[in-house]
């Protein structure tokens, strides 16, 4: 299936599903140059509209302090309840695994273990959730009630060198890779680390992104390094996603989220950035704050000679946030990030990538937790996004994108039985 036939099935499809109207407009801007089509408000929209977020690490969470999330929890962002509150349908379980597995040894047992306990969330109340393994699956989850649990693994190292490992995560639901993380590994070099012998991908990294299209799994770009980056961006024949990364135009300098120039390849690529909504990813004011705390901190270490793990260290944290608090971005700075986005490559490729139960006591104000969304669309609304608009940020955007993986590698998987057939015919003869 071609690229421009794969986004007007899908689009088409979810529009017919979900709303009867017609196929959305390519394109709109934050300056009110589209006109609002729904007097709704945004716990409507919410409601109306499938929700994707990219990125939740609630299987992380859980693995270090188990809590039945089909129940109201007193903590982390996400739970059964918050996320009906907030219209979400269907959040990417992040299957993350810590960059110091890299070294110890373990990433593809912790990796089999978290979709292990995912799983669980499900054979314990499948009347709540589901696992999605398809847009198909999200689509018909949305018309039964259901919350989708699709899968995406972050940090590819429980790959291990070895193309049968991607099948073996595939079959496991895995439908996408963050290729990295914090460190540089087997596969690609990290935008978090200074240490890049690849220089981008590894050989075995350009392979990969090779296979993962054959096989369909979506390639995200988060974390990776620049270079890697663009490799990717030559070799991969299906559009990619930024699962939870921001615009660096407003924190220059901080390579983990996306340039500019960036943007416009994922944009010719036909991909989509998912926007994460940490304050260190949104804000320079939070990222200058953080750096002068760790700064004055690291002083206090050097000046009292304690270690960080110390009684005296703990003391010099909590009274520090006390008497300097943390500078929480809003949600005017999260909708600049996607604004910026709109504008400069289009309608088409933004979603959302909140990165809920990973980034801490750092989300903004109104974005607090999965039952936020509505605050979100309420501010879209505001800003004069239009109804069809919100719909492809809030889902469409990325089903087109993760329905064009599933077409090109239902396309790999036909020509290769197509080849097979002709060869066993020729051996017949």
């Amino acid at each position: 299936m071609s690229f421009k036939y794969s986004i007007i099935a899908s689009v088409i499809t979810s529009a017919l599903l979900l709303t009867g109207c017609d196929n959305a407009p390519q394109s709109t801007s934050s300056n009110n140059q589209s006109t609002t089509s729904s007097i709704l408000t945004g716990q409507q929209l919410a409601e109306k509209y499938i929700i994707i977020d990219g990125h939740i690490d609630v299987p992380y969470r859980l693995e270090r302090q188990w809590e039945d999330v089909s129940k109201r929890t007193e903590s982390g962002d996400f739970d059964f309840p918050r996320a009906v509150a907030g219209g979400l349908n269907a959040p990417f379980m992040s299957i993350y695994i810590p960059a110091k597995l890299q070294q110890q040894g373990g990433s593809k047992e912790l990796a089999d273990k978290l979709i292990d306990s995912i799983e669980t969330m499900v054979e314990n109340a499948p009347d709540k959730f589901a696992i999605a393994t398809s847009v198909d699956d999200v689509l018909e989850h949305f018309k039964q009630g259901l919350i989708s649990l699709p899968l995406g693994m972050e940090n590819g190292s429980p790959i291990e060198g070895k193309m049968e490992n991607l099948q073996h995560f595939y079959d496991r639901g895995i439908r996408y890779i963050t290729l990295t993380h914090s460190k540089t590994n087997h596969i690609s070099d990290s935008s978090y680390d200074e240490n890049r012998p690849a220089k981008g991908l590894t050989e075995f990294g350009k392979t990969l992104i090779t296979e993962m299209n054959n096989i369909g799994v979506m390639i995200d770009v988060s974390h990776i390094s620049d270079d890697a980056f663009y490799q990717v961006m030559e070799i991969s024949k299906a559009p990619v996603i930024a699962s939870h990364s921001s615009a660096r135009h407003f924190t220059p300098g901080f390579e983990r989220n996306m340039s500019d120039d960036m943007l416009l390849k994922l944009a010719e690529n036909g991909g989509v950035i998912q926007i994460n909504f940490g304050s260190s990813f949104i804000s320079q004011a939070t990222r200058d704050y953080s750096a002068k705390a760790r700064a004055d901190f690291a002083a206090f270490l050097q000046e009292n000679e304690v270690t960080a793990e110390s009684e005296q260290a703990k003391a010099f944290r909590q009274a520090y946030r006390k008497e300097n608090p943390y500078v929480f971005a809003g949600l005017d700075d999260v909708l600049d990030h996607f604004d910026h986005v709109v504008n400069l490559i289009g309608i088409d490729h933004v979603g959302i990538g909140s990165d809920y139960d990973g980034v801490g006591d750092s989300l903004p104000t109104n974005l607090k937790d999965v039952a936020s969304y509505p605050n979100l669309i309420d501010g879209l609304l505001a800003r004069g996004y239009s109804e069809q608009d919100i719909e492809k940020i809030l889902s469409n955007n990325v089903l087109r994108v993760w329905s064009e993986v599933e077409a090109y590698a239902n396309d790999v998987k036909l020509a290769k039985a197509q080849i097979k057939s002709q060869t066993d015919k020729v051996i017949a003869d």
